[in-house]
Formats: structure tokens, C-alpha cells, sequence
């Protein structure tokens, strides 16, 4: 007798399953008012913050990957560090300075995408630091001498080692990307998964699944699958071309 009612609960509990599946696929196949606001939210904050970070992050990593001055070992140990850095812990600095008893308090940012997009920054940017340092600390050499050779400044040397890191730019910036649309930490602390304003995939997938909404949580997953397999093939069909 037990054996049957675990077997049947196990039937059901795949229908049930399946169900979900279905309705999760009309959801994205309907375009569904919600699931649409959870993705714009999640475009402006992943599109926004990777954008910045690669900004601030390109000409530091190129800075560090290319040049000779005392202490140089010290930011890269610095910035790997940072690259390690628990999205909790970035989510926390950025809740206690905007919060109420924060110094930044006036700005009235907690809650907000814009401080959603300033912890992903904060989040992102070593990452696009360190892979551009790495990428250039290996062609800083052979750049620097032909340099020399046509009489180039450093300006002019610094963009040709730019020029010369395009592919590995938006390389990095997939990555940026990627891991801005995958994160949780941060964006929950400082953005409150507030419903139709800051609520993102991530968060959305968490807060809807708890709630038993297991439909939209299998709709959102398979929405950022699909984005994230995206994003891999094109870095590794450029990992390719760089070879």
C-alpha cells in the first residue's frame, strides 16, 4: 500500500511537472505583461552595468597589462581579489551606504535600478579589468616594440594595443554580460525584487518559485538558458578566431 501511494504521488507529481512546462512555454510564446516587465528590467540592468564596467574596465585592464611602475603586482593581487568578491558582500556595502543611516541616504537610490546597475558595476568591472590584463600582459611586448619602432607616444601606443585587444573587448564584454543577467546577490539586496520595478530574472525565478508559481520561475529559467547558451557560443567562436 505505501509503495502505490508513492507511486502515485509520483505520477502526479510529473503531471503536474509537465503542466508547468506547458504553461511556462505559452507564457513566453503569449508574451505575458509580467514576464515582459522582468525582462526589460533585466535588459536595462545587464545591458547598462556590463556597458560601464567595460568602459572603466577596458583602459585599467590595458593600463595594468601593459605597463612597468612600481606597484603594479600589488593592483593586480588587488583586482583578483575583487574579482572574488561575494555578490552578498557588494550587495551589503551598497544597502548600508544608500540606506537610511548611510551617507548616501539622500540620494534615495535604495531600491532602485540605478543602484542595482551601480552594485553590478561594482561587481563586474575587476572581472573586465583582469581579463583584459591578462590578454594584454601577453601581446604588451611585441605592441610596445613596434611602437617604438614608428615612434608612436604612449597615446598613440595605448590605442594600438586597444586596437589590437578588439576581439578580446567583446569577448570580455559577453562576459560582462553574462554575469550581470546571472546575478542574484546584489541585486536582491539593493533592488528589493520589488514587483513591476525591480524585479529581475534571477530574483523573479526565486521569489516565484518559493511562492509556488512554478510556471513563470520554468519560463524565466528557460529564457536565461537560452540567453546564457547564446552568449557562450559567440565568445567561443571568437576564443576560436583569436586562436
Amino acid at each position: 500500500m505505501p509503495g502505490r501511494v508513492r507511486r502515485c504521488a509520483d505520477v502526479e507529481g510529473n503531471k503536474n511537472m509537465q503542466t508547468a512546462i506547458q504553461k511556462a512555454i505559452a507564457l513566453i510564446l503569449s508574451g505575458d505583461r509580467e514576464l515582459c516587465n522582468i525582462l526589460l528590467v533585466t535588459a536595462k540592468m545587464s545591458l547598462s552595468s556590463s556597458f560601464i564596467a567595460l568602459c572603466i574596465g577596458v583602459p585599467i585592464g590595458i593600463w595594468l597589462g601593459s605597463g612597468r611602475f612600481p606597484g603594479r603586482g600589488i593592483l593586480v593581487v588587488l583586482n583578483r581579489t575583487l574579482m572574488g568578491m561575494p555578490p552578498v558582500v557588494c550587495g551589503l556595502l551598497f544597502y548600508m551606504l544608500f540606506s537610511g543611516v548611510g551617507p548616501f541616504r539622500k540620494l534615495r537610490l535604495l531600491f532602485t535600478v540605478k543602484i542595482m546597475i551601480l552594485a553590478q558595476v561594482c561587481l563586474i568591472t575587476p572581472l573586465v579589468v583582469g581579463n583584459m590584463e591578462t590578454y594584454v600582459s601577453g601581446i604588451a611586448g611585441s605592441v610596445r616594440e613596434t611602437a617604438k619602432g614608428l615612434g608612436l607616444g604612449a597615446a598613440k601606443t595605448f590605442l594600438l594595443l586597444a586596437n589590437e585587444s578588439l576581439y578580446e573587448i567583446f569577448s570580455v564584454y559577453l562576459l560582462a554580460f553574462a554575469r550581470a543577467i546571472a546575478e542574484v546577490g546584489a541585486v536582491s539586496m539593493v533592488g528589493g525584487a520589488i514587483a513591476w520595478k525591480t524585479n529581475v530574472m534571477t530574483t523573479a525565478i526565486m521569489q516565484y518559485t518559493n511562492r509556488g508559481n512554478f510556471s513563470l520561475g520554468i519560463a524565466l529559467g528557460i529564457i536565461l538558458m537560452t540567453v546564457s547558451l547564446m552568449v557562450n557560443v559567440v565568445i567561443t567562436l571568437l576564443q576560436r578566431r583569436f586562436r
